[in-house]
């Protein structure tokens, strides 16, 4: 397979354990079938793997750097930090991975239309290129509270040719993107392809996204061997749908000595409402297992079952659930979920841009929170490396009344 390769899979039925699946309506059960054979034959598909492996070099500019951080490591002391640069990709992060490799699927499945949801606006841009290089119309759905805190993205989808849907209805951010594009997909399945943005949904879409994003993992494994001539300590990346972790975990899960650590967004707060941590709250909080776009996982929810409001300052942590490999992976306590909040992610992106000059994400800025409380804790000679998922252009409003 691509350099996005998985190394296992779900069984059968898309199921992690107890999490995963397919619950949706009827009509969209033939589509997701469909895409799942189509998924199959592409993988083994030789011609298809050496089209997205010229794509992931010449077009998104992969191997993307694992770079040292020096004035961060004295900075904090403790542990070595190695930075994995998603953020120097073309569209500035880690979503054109997974957009590649299922843009060619809508186009070898004759799809002439795709269509996408986007919270922080970095999958919807990334859609929008993918669509214009292959010649596919594009219609990305985008909350209108996201749409204000990422203008930026929203003109540069535009530009791109997409057409770009606001959604007033709900908390009018990323739950209800996805709900629309839902909404879409059942209404006009034979001519669209559903380009879902991270590893959530009806089964095939978990292992499909987590698949075309191990890419990441894969070449941090190699990249460390080669500067440190063994594995990292610990792993650390930012957990919304879980996309960009899930792509740098998974070619180390079958190595125990390596620690991995998801970071949620713990927001202004504890109280239900006022963060985006399922997996690092307890139940009393609000997040227990439940189905959330049509995969059985935690989720976000008040005293009688319906979906819960969440708050984060970065939008692409602003999600009530979660992918159903980091529940598993969360049961099986294999990898450590935890939540730093809004002012702790806002004062890491000021570290990190100041430290290195290198202004991250707001999402990844969470990643880079906990690596300031952790690093410092550690040896030495010990080695942590944190993901950079993205850079911080579309977040520039937000940062500039922080700084303020």
């Amino acid at each position: 397979m691509a350099r996005g390769a998985t190394v296992s899979l779900p069984d059968a039925r898309g199921h992690f354990g107890a999490f995963g699946g397919r619950f949706v309506p009827e009509t969209l059960m033939a589509p997701l079938e469909e895409l799942e054979r189509a998924y199959r034959r592409a993988r083994r598909d030789r011609q298809f793997v050496r089209r997205l492996n010229a794509l992931l070099t010449d077009f998104a500019g992969r191997p993307t750097p694992l770079y040292l951080a020096g004035r961060l490591t004295r900075h904090l002391g403790g542990a070595r930090i190695y930075l994995k640069r998603e953020d120097l990709l073309h569209t500035g992060a880690h979503k054109i991975n997974n957009c590649l490799g299922q843009g060619l699927l809508a186009a070898r499945m004759g799809k002439p239309r795709v269509i996408a949801e986007t919270g922080a606006g970095q999958h919807g841009v990334a859609t929008a290129t993918v669509a214009a290089h292959l010649e596919l119309k594009c219609t990305v759905y985008m909350g209108e509270e996201d749409m204000a805190r990422q203008r930026l993205n929203v003109v540069r989808m535009k530009m791109l040719g997409a057409e770009v849907v606001g959604v007033s209805s709900g908390s009018r951010t990323l739950k209800d993107a996805i709900n629309e594009a839902m909404r879409d997909w059942v209404t006009n399945v034979e001519t669209t392809y559903y380009l879902l943005g991270s590893v959530c949904g009806a089964h095939p879409y978990p292992v499909m996204v987590r698949d075309f994003q191990t890419v990441i993992g894969r070449e941090t494994r190699e990249q460390i061997l080669r500067a440190e001539k063994r594995l990292p300590d610990a792993l650390v990346a930012c957990v919304g749908g879980g996309s960009n972790s899930i792509g740098l975990f998974h070619p180390f899960l079958r190595e125990p000595a390596v620690k991995m650590v998801g970071v949620e967004a713990g927001g202004r707060g504890a109280a239900l409402g006022d963060h985006a941590a399922r997996l690092a709250q307890s139940r009393r909080n609000g997040s227990r297992p439940g189905v959330l776009h049509g995969t059985f996982t935690y989720v976000l929810q008040d005293k009688h079952g319906q979906i819960a409001a969440t708050h984060s300052v970065s939008a692409g942590l602003d999600y009530p659930g979660v992918g159903p490999e980091h529940a598993y992976l969360r049961d099986t306590k294999r990898v450590q979920y935890t939540s730093v909040t809004d002012e702790e992610a806002l004062e890491a992106a000021r570290v990190l841009s100041q430290q290195e000059g290198i202004i991250p994400a707001l999402e990844a800025a969470h990643a880079v929170a906990e690596v300031i409380k952790r690093a410092p804790k550690m040896k030495p000679d010990q080695v942590v490396v944190v993901n950079i998922s993205g850079r911080g252009d579309k977040d520039m409003d937000i940062l500039a009344r922080h700084l303020s």
